[in-house]
């Protein structure tokens, strides 16, 4: 069996997707007696990565005090290393009345009809003012102009920060969408054991590769000595401009067949909108690549 890195920040993956056919269904049930409150496509894409395993060892979205230390320092309040908050933000003034301990239904908002896709218990809620807020954007982003695509989606999720635990009901538009490419960090990390491999690079793209992306990746297997490449695409929300999922997933499929040996290279998704954060979304990352068990990250502009 392949021993391959721990996951970051803990021993075992957490994933918070609730595997059981009936407790999944029960929850889905107790729902319609729950507050219900549709969230932004960026903390839907959260919930998503949380129940992937991705943002292990987290349990849930950062309280204010959390989401600046991390913003600030680059640490949970419990001192792992985490570069970038992870939240669910809303313009939803009614989320101040939530009360401690209560469970509300998290509502997609990228399905038709906005099902549940997670319950969270309410830790507490707080507003941003604009000064916390461009101590985020800043240290985030290294900017606050609302030109940038990430400042102005960050923005537009709103001031009222709900934090607390969450379990997953499930994986958004990710499975039906890209049922070949999305896989989980336990998924990813079953892959690299069925082919053998211990030491992977992984190569994160939100647009198709070039030839100097393939030049990277090929370079990287070679002086690393790697077993592999998992080329690991972005499947969430992009700016606008940016190639959709489907078409980059297709280009980079007929790459692989064509230019990259067999047993070289993996090709998987994962659901996170892109956040153009720059170093620190890279930094976040090679976080989650850890979690599905990646040893290397091959780095370039893609985050930008």
């Amino acid at each position: 069996m392949t021993n391959l890195i721990l996951p970051h920040g803990s021993n075992e993956l957490n994933t918070l997707y609730i595997e059981d056919d009936m407790a999944r269904a029960s929850m889905l049930s107790a729902s319609t007696e729950m507050r219900r409150l549709t969230i932004s496509s960026a903390a839907a894409a959260n919930a998503v990565m949380l129940a992937a395993g991705y943002f292990n060892p987290l349990e849930g979205f950062m309280n204010k005090e959390e989401a600046l230390n991390v913003a600030t320092k680059m640490l949970t309040l419990n001192n792992i290393f985490w570069p970038i908050p992870i939240v669910n933000l809303t313009n939803d003034s009614n989320a101040l009345d939530y009360t401690h301990g209560e469970e509300i239904a998290l509502q997609d908002p990228n399905i038709e009809g906005n099902p549940v896709i997670a319950i969270q218990r309410i830790e507490s809620v707080s507003k941003l003012t604009d000064q916390e807020i461009d101590i985020m954007l800043t240290n985030i982003f290294g900017t606050n102009d609302d030109n940038h695509p990430g400042v102005k989606n960050f923005k537009l999720q709103g001031k009222h920060l709900i934090s607390g635990p969450i379990e997953v009901l499930n994986y958004s538009y990710f499975t039906s969408d890209f049922p070949n490419t999305f896989a989980t960090a336990p998924q990813i990390r079953e892959m690299l054991t069925k082919a053998g491999w211990v030491k992977t690079v992984a190569f994160q793209t939100r647009n198709p590769m070039h030839r100097a992306h393939e030049e990277l990746c090929k370079m990287a297997l070679d002086r690393l000595e790697a077993d592999g490449v998992l080329i690991h695409m972005t499947l969430g929300k992009l700016k606008d401009g940016d190639i959709p999922g489907d078409i980059r997933d297709a280009a980079i499929r007929r790459m692989v067949e064509l230019y990259f040996e067999n047993n070289t290279a993996i090709i998987s998704g994962f659901g996170f909108d892109m956040m153009y954060a720059g170093p620190k979304e890279a930094l976040l990352h090679a976080v989650f690549r850890q979690n599905a068990g990646c040893t290397h990250l091959i780095v370039g502009r893609d985050h930008a």
